[in-house]
C-alpha cells in the first residue's frame, strides 16, 4: 500500500514546505483542490519540478469537460488526476482518454456519492480509471457519528482497486491496509502535526 500526503494548503510556498518535509516518507504528493484553485496549474509544475521522483496527484475534482481538464493537468506535470465519480459517464471516459494519451492515471473520486456508492464504484471502475478514491470530505468527517469504517466496508464490498481518504491516522492505517486499499491518503494527521516529517515517517512505518 502506498502512502499519499494531501497538501491541503492554499499557498504554493506552504505546499512546497510541506512536500519538502514529507517527501522522503511518502509515495504520492497530492495537490489539494484549494491549492490548485488558488495557485493555478503552475502549482502542479512547481511540485513536480521540486520532486521529480515522486508521483504528483492533482485533485482536480473534474465534474465536466473531462478530457480537456485532464489534459491540462497532465500537461502541467501531474501523474494522477481526479474526476468526480458522480460525473457523467462521458466525463469520466474523457478523462481516461486523456490519461491514455499522456500515459498517466485517472482516479475516480467518490466524495459526493453516498447512495449506492458500491454500485457506482463498480461502474466507474469499468470505464478505465486506475482506481477509485473512497473519500469522506472534511465536512462529512465533521458530522456526528462519522467513522472511517463505512469507507472501508465499501472498499471491501466493491472488489476493485481503491484508495481511502477520510481522516486516516496512526490508529486506523492498519485497518485501511487490511481492507485491501491500494493507497492511504493522509491529510490532517501529517499537515497538522507539530512535526509533519515525523508524522509521515511514523505512518509509513505502520504500513506492512
Amino acid at each position: 500500500m502506498k502512502l499519499q500526503v494531501a497538501l491541503d494548503v492554499a499557498k504554493l510556498d506552504q505546499a512546497l514546505t510541506l512536500s519538502r518535509l514529507t517527501a522522503d516518507y511518502v509515495d504520492i504528493l497530492e495537490l489539494g483542490t484549494p491549492l490548485i484553485k488558488s495557485e493555478g496549474l503552475d502549482a502542479i509544475t512547481a511540485i513536480k519540478a521540486a520532486h521529480p521522483d515522486k508521483l504528483v496527484f492533482a485533485d482536480m475534482k473534474t465534474a465536466d469537460a473531462g478530457e480537456l481538464e485532464a489534459d491540462l493537468a497532465f500537461s502541467a506535470g501531474a501523474d494522477l488526476i481526479t474526476v468526480m465519480g458522480a460525473a457523467d459517464d462521458d466525463t469520466v471516459r474523457g478523462a481516461v482518454a486523456a490519461g491514455e494519451k499522456h500515459g498517466k492515471e485517472v482516479v475516480a473520486d467518490m466524495i459526493t456519492v453516498v447512495d449506492n456508492r458500491v454500485s457506482r464504484i463498480r461502474e466507474v471502475s469499468k470505464m478505465g480509471v486506475s482506481f477509485v478514491e473512497i473519500h469522506a470530505g472534511l465536512d462529512e468527517q465533521a458530522k456526528p457519528g462519522y467513522t472511517i469504517d463505512t469507507l472501508l466496508d465499501d472498499g471491501r464490498q466493491a472488489g476493485v482497486p481503491f484508495s481511502i481518504a477520510g481522516g486516516i491516522t496512526g490508529d486506523s492505517i492498519a485497518s485501511v491496509q487490511a481492507a485491501g486499499a491500494t493507497v492511504a491518503v493522509a491529510g490532517g494527521a501529517i499537515r497538522s502535526a507539530k512535526d509533519p516529517a515525523a508524522a509521515a515517517k511514523a505512518l509509513k512505518a505502520l504500513i506492512r
